[in-house]
Protein backbone atom coordinates (compact mmCIF):
# COMPACT_ATOMS: atom_id res chain seq x y z
CA UNK A 1 0.00 0.00 0.00
CA UNK A 2 2.67 2.29 0.57
CA UNK A 3 4.49 1.63 -2.33
CA UNK A 4 1.44 2.37 -4.37
CA UNK A 5 0.17 5.44 -2.62
CA UNK A 6 3.82 6.79 -3.17
CA UNK A 7 3.77 5.78 -6.37
CA UNK A 8 0.62 7.84 -7.18
CA UNK A 9 2.60 10.94 -7.25
CA UNK A 10 -0.90 12.71 -5.66
CA UNK A 11 -1.95 11.33 -2.61
CA UNK A 12 -0.58 12.44 1.27
CA UNK A 13 2.07 9.62 1.56
CA UNK A 14 1.97 8.03 5.64
CA UNK A 15 4.53 5.79 6.99
CA UNK A 16 5.18 2.25 6.48
CA UNK A 17 3.96 1.40 9.70
CA UNK A 18 0.38 3.21 9.31
CA UNK A 19 0.20 1.52 6.15
CA UNK A 20 0.85 -2.11 7.77
CA UNK A 21 -1.09 -0.88 10.53
CA UNK A 22 -3.78 -0.33 8.30
CA UNK A 23 -3.69 -3.36 6.62
CA UNK A 24 -4.03 -5.47 9.63
CA UNK A 25 -6.99 -3.70 11.42
CA UNK A 26 -8.73 -2.12 8.47
CA UNK A 27 -8.10 -4.29 5.60
CA UNK A 28 -12.04 -5.42 5.33
CA UNK A 29 -12.81 -1.79 4.81
CA UNK A 30 -9.80 -1.26 2.26
CA UNK A 31 -9.39 -2.36 -1.35
CA UNK A 32 -6.25 -2.92 -3.81
CA UNK A 33 -7.23 -2.88 -7.77
CA UNK A 34 -5.05 -5.12 -9.93
CA UNK A 35 -3.78 -5.58 -13.17
CA UNK A 36 -1.89 -8.36 -14.21
CA UNK A 37 -0.34 -8.76 -10.74
CA UNK A 38 0.65 -5.58 -9.77
CA UNK A 39 -1.19 -3.32 -8.02
CA UNK A 40 -2.27 -0.69 -10.06
CA UNK A 41 -4.90 1.25 -7.15
CA UNK A 42 -6.50 1.34 -3.56
CA UNK A 43 -9.70 2.73 -1.62
CA UNK A 44 -8.34 2.76 2.12
CA UNK A 45 -11.46 3.15 3.81
CA UNK A 46 -13.04 2.83 7.60
CA UNK A 47 -15.95 3.23 9.40
CA UNK A 48 -16.27 6.09 11.72
CA UNK A 49 -16.85 5.50 15.13
CA UNK A 50 -20.64 6.01 16.33
CA UNK A 51 -21.45 6.38 12.35
CA UNK A 52 -22.52 2.77 11.59
CA UNK A 53 -24.36 3.73 8.06
CA UNK A 54 -21.04 5.35 7.07
CA UNK A 55 -18.39 4.46 5.63
CA UNK A 56 -15.31 6.92 5.23
CA UNK A 57 -12.81 7.09 2.38
CA UNK A 58 -8.90 7.74 3.63
CA UNK A 59 -7.64 7.80 0.59
CA UNK A 60 -8.41 6.63 -3.50
CA UNK A 61 -5.38 6.49 -5.11
CA UNK A 62 -4.48 5.21 -9.44
CA UNK A 63 -1.26 5.21 -10.53
CA UNK A 64 -0.54 7.65 -13.30
CA UNK A 65 -0.36 4.89 -16.32
CA UNK A 66 -4.00 3.61 -15.14
CA UNK A 67 -6.00 7.31 -14.87
CA UNK A 68 -8.54 8.29 -17.14
CA UNK A 69 -9.81 4.91 -17.43
CA UNK A 70 -12.99 5.10 -15.05
CA UNK A 71 -10.46 2.89 -12.91
CA UNK A 72 -11.25 5.16 -9.49
CA UNK A 73 -15.25 5.03 -9.83
CA UNK A 74 -14.83 1.24 -10.28
CA UNK A 75 -13.15 1.01 -7.20
CA UNK A 76 -15.26 3.02 -5.50
CA UNK A 77 -18.29 1.31 -6.46
CA UNK A 78 -16.58 -2.21 -5.53
CA UNK A 79 -15.21 -0.75 -2.13
CA UNK A 80 -18.78 -0.11 -1.32
CA UNK A 81 -20.10 -3.50 -2.10
CA UNK A 82 -17.29 -4.90 -0.18
CA UNK A 83 -18.86 -7.39 2.71
CA UNK A 84 -17.57 -5.07 5.50
CA UNK A 85 -19.60 -2.21 3.82
CA UNK A 86 -22.57 -3.25 2.21
CA UNK A 87 -25.29 -2.22 4.69
CA UNK A 88 -23.85 1.61 4.66
CA UNK A 89 -26.15 3.58 3.45
CA UNK A 90 -23.41 6.47 3.35
CA UNK A 91 -19.97 7.33 1.43
CA UNK A 92 -17.90 10.07 3.12
CA UNK A 93 -14.91 11.96 2.47
CA UNK A 94 -12.72 14.99 3.06
CA UNK A 95 -11.95 16.24 -0.15
CA UNK A 96 -10.19 20.08 -0.79
CA UNK A 97 -11.57 22.48 -2.91
CA UNK A 98 -8.99 22.67 -4.86
CA UNK A 99 -8.55 18.53 -5.43
CA UNK A 100 -11.09 18.65 -8.50
CA UNK A 101 -10.58 14.62 -9.38
CA UNK A 102 -11.50 13.60 -5.90
CA UNK A 103 -14.46 16.25 -6.20
CA UNK A 104 -15.43 15.06 -9.85
CA UNK A 105 -14.88 10.78 -8.83
CA UNK A 106 -17.50 11.30 -5.37
CA UNK A 107 -19.85 13.54 -7.48
CA UNK A 108 -19.72 10.26 -10.31
CA UNK A 109 -20.44 8.11 -7.66
CA UNK A 110 -22.84 9.94 -6.85
CA UNK A 111 -24.67 10.51 -10.01
CA UNK A 112 -23.95 6.56 -10.83
CA UNK A 113 -26.00 5.01 -7.52
CA UNK A 114 -28.62 7.72 -8.16
CA UNK A 115 -28.16 9.65 -4.63
CA UNK A 116 -27.25 13.24 -3.72
CA UNK A 117 -23.70 14.64 -3.25
CA UNK A 118 -23.51 17.31 -0.03
CA UNK A 119 -20.59 19.57 0.75
CA UNK A 120 -20.54 20.42 5.04
CA UNK A 121 -17.88 21.91 6.22
CA UNK A 122 -15.78 19.92 8.44
CA UNK A 123 -11.88 20.74 8.98
CA UNK A 124 -11.02 24.25 8.63
CA UNK A 125 -7.27 25.34 7.12
CA UNK A 126 -6.53 26.51 10.43
CA UNK A 127 -6.90 22.93 12.78
CA UNK A 128 -4.15 22.17 10.37
CA UNK A 129 -0.53 23.02 12.28
CA UNK A 130 1.13 23.10 8.86
CA UNK A 131 -0.22 25.03 5.66
CA UNK A 132 -3.29 22.74 4.60
CA UNK A 133 -6.16 23.45 2.44
CA UNK A 134 -9.52 23.68 4.51
CA UNK A 135 -10.96 19.85 4.11
CA UNK A 136 -14.76 19.84 4.18
CA UNK A 137 -16.92 16.39 4.10
CA UNK A 138 -18.43 15.37 1.38
CA UNK A 139 -21.81 12.96 2.18
CA UNK A 140 -22.40 10.77 -0.77
CA UNK A 141 -26.01 9.04 -0.16
CA UNK A 142 -28.00 7.71 1.03
CA UNK A 143 -27.53 4.30 -1.10
CA UNK A 144 -30.48 1.65 -0.26
CA UNK A 145 -28.42 -1.59 2.10
CA UNK A 146 -26.92 -4.05 0.50
CA UNK A 147 -27.11 -7.64 1.00
CA UNK A 148 -23.62 -8.58 1.87
CA UNK A 149 -22.17 -11.95 0.76
CA UNK A 150 -21.78 -14.46 3.13
CA UNK A 151 -17.79 -14.50 4.28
Amino acid sequence: MWRLVQSTGTLELNSPYFYLLWATEFGDTSLIAEEDGQAVGLVVGFHPPGQPDAAFVWQVGVLPSHRGRGLGLRMLQAWKSLPANAGCRWVTATVADDNHASQALFHSLARVGGVNCETQPHFTADQFPVDHPAEPLLRVGPFSREKADPV
